[in-house]
């Protein structure tokens, strides 16, 4: 069993590869998912808008790209795996550049309300704190979770608010994710 990997493919920040790991262990361990396998993958902006325009048409860096391995989940449900090898719940690519630059734009303290996407908004400490609300937005996508529609971005922002609070509790952190009308 691999539980989680997490690969480091950029160079612009310093990266504590052993700590992003143990908050991702924590977050499996609140979605249920610890029998699963993953990979959080940490690119900079080149690589995360190469990616995003390839499997998105979207041709510019973002925050997070979700990659599961089991299509077709529906929000809430554990994917059923019959053989070893299905015990993979999929890649994450954590835009972390990204990620830093908008934590610089948005906030001089880096206490400020730090908008990542159209549609949610996010207290942001450090980078590395974001990072662990980006994985949890992720994770979510890999276990079905999206926000095409009102109700469905509804039910994600239920689950995160749910997997931040338990983070939260079991940290000590102060993360939550802030409401924004998607557009």
């Amino acid at each position: 069993m691999m539980g989680v990997v997490v690969r480091n493919l950029q160079s612009v920040v310093s990266l504590r590869r052993a700590r992003l790991r143990a908050d991702v262990e924590t977050l499996r361990l609140i979605f249920g998912v610890q029998r699963f396998d993953m990979s959080v993958i940490c690119v900079d902006n080149r690589k995360i808008q190469r990616i995003n325009h390839v499997y998105r048409r979207q041709n510019q860096p973002t925050d997070v790209l979700s990659f599961p391995f089991h299509e077709d989940l529906r929000p809430g449900k554990l994917p059923y795996a019959l053989h070893r090898d299905e015990y993979n719940l999929g890649d994450i690519f954590l835009g972390v550049e990204y990620i830093i630059q908008q934590c610089k734009e948005t906030s001089q303290d880096l206490h400020e309300t730090l908008a990542i996407d159209s549609f949610i908004m996010y207290s942001c400490t450090s980078w590395l704190l974001m990072t662990q609300v980006v994985t949890a937005h992720g994770i979510c996508h890999l276990l079905g979770y999206r926000h095409e529609t009102e109700e469905e971005w509804n039910e994600m922002l239920q689950k995160e608010s749910y997997i931040l609070r338990e983070f939260n509790r079991i940290t000590g952190s102060r993360l939550e994710p802030l409401t924004k009308r998607c557009t």
